[in-house]
């Protein structure tokens, strides 16, 4: 088994942390170092918009230490995975810092997205709970991870991604939004403060998964690991659990401390105590309108997601789980706006059938397939405002949305897919297709082509055809369809359809 040391930095709200670890091709990994420097960068973002320049020289100063160390261990600025969330993403002038932070250390610094986030957590709490799996399956489960800027959240019905969000409640966003005193919480306005903010996020929460169904919830961060250290047992060696009491009494009693009394009693910097209850009192708030009788916290963050997304070839079982969890998240946004499924998903196994067996010809890689599944379930979502012009319809909804595991960038080529599947090819006159850049346009094409295709052989919205079988002769790519009554209306559809993939492959397509 191959193993090779992997080091990852992830510069957050509130500190700037960084792991170093042996990791397996199967995904196991051996902790061989860590650090972490507290540096409260969300502070100014959260209240002004920028980074103060005193703090990019402190975050500067803390990266160079780090490279210090990680040159011990032979490894390069150049191939290390820095990432990073809330703080540096709002901040109006994070390319500066981006820049500065790249010229001044090496360091290439990833700004990850909130939904990107959600990818990178799931990751970690699948590989932390695996044996907990069957159990999911039966049942809905949340998992929530509070950070200083944001709260993420995924729902899971029997397993299926059906939400995923990244909502604007953190701890240190709480204390900016209250201008707390520091050294100084008000508790009461604090419960206040995330009781008004989980009530209107609740009604989003609830469409997609009534969250007084959730049995399982699972509590991700720093926080929630303290508590399970004090009142939680060790169920195996990556999660533990807390029961509900417990987790209550722990947060009752915390809040009866004063922070210097929570650094001494807990053994926590006073960085760690100040967010600490403002943390727990954000997953009481979700939990209590759960049915979940206990939390499960896995011993993880986003950046173990790093490792094993590295670690972690194509054909894994994990990386097989992640694309489908892609897909019904793409699923559930297109029945929260009433689209056809019989249809859309005929589509969307007519489009990736295709594209199996025309590889050769196409070039495209596994991440491309999952993009086109995608597009294929929410092609027509824009019925649901007007079936006139729903393809421009489509992609406002889809470019406005999260799906779980697409990057911003991912959405904006599926919205073009999505607003390319009829009507007029991509010009120069579309500012949002000529915003792309040529190999992300190039892919466009390739999967508008292959969609236009799949959409074609359902034409009738009847699912007559119900396989395709690709046949490539000289100049023309035949596909013998089994179909199941008259299909001259699909085939009349793909004379038309079809121009875009001899226009981007340069074949002819026949149905027969």
């Amino acid at each position: 088994m191959d193993q090779h040391i992997i080091a990852v930095i992830d510069i957050g709200s509130s500190a700037i942390r960084m792991v170093v670890a042996e990791v397996a091709d199967n995904g196991s990994w051996r902790t061989l170092e860590r650090a972490i420097k507290p540096l409260s960068l969300g502070r100014d973002v959260f209240l002004r918009g920028y980074l103060r320049n005193d703090a990019i020289r402190d975050a500067i100063r803390i990266l160079d230490g780090f490279r210090e160390l990680l040159a011990g261990w032979q490894i390069e600025p150049a191939s290390v995975r820095v990432i990073a969330t809330a703080a540096i993403r709002e901040a109006k002038n994070r390319d500066a810092f981006v820049d500065r932070v790249s010229v001044q250390t090496g360091f290439s610094i990833d700004v990850v997205e909130g939904i990107e986030e959600n990818h990178l957590t799931y990751v970690a709490v699948q590989h932390a709970i695996s044996q907990l799996r069957p159990q999911f399956s039966r049942s809905s489960a949340a998992i929530l991870e509070v950070g200083g800027g944001t709260t993420e959240i995924m729902l899971l019905s029997r397993g299926r991604m059906v939400g995923a969000h990244s909502l604007r409640i953190g701890t240190l966003r709480i204390a900016q939004n209250l201008q707390s005193p520091i050294g100084q919480p008000d508790y009461d306005r604090i419960e206040e403060y995330l009781r008004e903010n989980i009530r209107v996020n609740k009604r989003v929460l609830d469409a997609e998964l009534p969250l007084d169904r959730i049995k399982h919830f699972v509590a991700v961060g720093g926080d929630a690991r303290v508590a399970a250290k004090h009142v939680g047992r060790k169920e195996a060696d990556m999660f533990s659990v807390i029961e509900r009491h417990d987790f209550d009494r722990f947060l009752a009693e915390l809040t009866q401390r004063s922070l210097d009394e929570a650094v001494a009693e807990l053994s926590l910097t006073y960085s760690e105590a100040e967010g600490l209850a403002p943390a727990l009192m954000t997953y009481k708030m979700f939990l209590d309108v759960t049915s979940a009788t206990q939390l499960i916290v896995p011993d993880v963050s986003i950046r173990e997601g790093v490792f094993l997304s590295v670690a972690s070839g194509r054909q894994t079982p994990l990386q097989r789980d992640f694309s489908r969890q892609v897909v019904n998240s793409a699923i559930g946004l297109g029945r929260k706006f009433h689209f056809d499924e019989a249809h859309a998903r005929h589509v969307a196994t007519l489009a990736t059938s295709l594209f199996d067996q025309t590889v050769d010809i196409h070039g495209m890689d596994e991440r491309a397939r999952v993009l086109l599944e995608v597009a294929g379930f929410v092609h027509d979502i824009g019925n649901y405002i007007r079936s006139s012009g729903h393809h421009k319809h489509g992609q406002y909804i889809v470019e406005n949305s999260e799906i779980f595991g697409l990057s911003r960038n991912d959405i904006r080529i599926v919205g073009n897919v999505v607003r390319y599947h009829r009507r007029s090819s991509p010009n120069s006159a579309h500012a949002g297709y000529v915003s792309l850049t040529r190999d992300e346009r190039t892919l466009v094409l390739k999967l508008c082509a292959l969609v236009r295709v799949a959409d074609s052989l359902d034409r009738s919205h009847t699912q007559r055809i119900k396989s395709a079988e690709v046949e490539r002769r000289e100049e023309d790519l035949v596909i013998r369809c089994e179909h199941a009554g008259d299909i001259s209306t699909e085939q009349f559809a793909l004379k038309t359809k079809g121009r875009m993939f001899t226009e981007v492959f340069g074949y002819e397509v026949i149905a027969l």
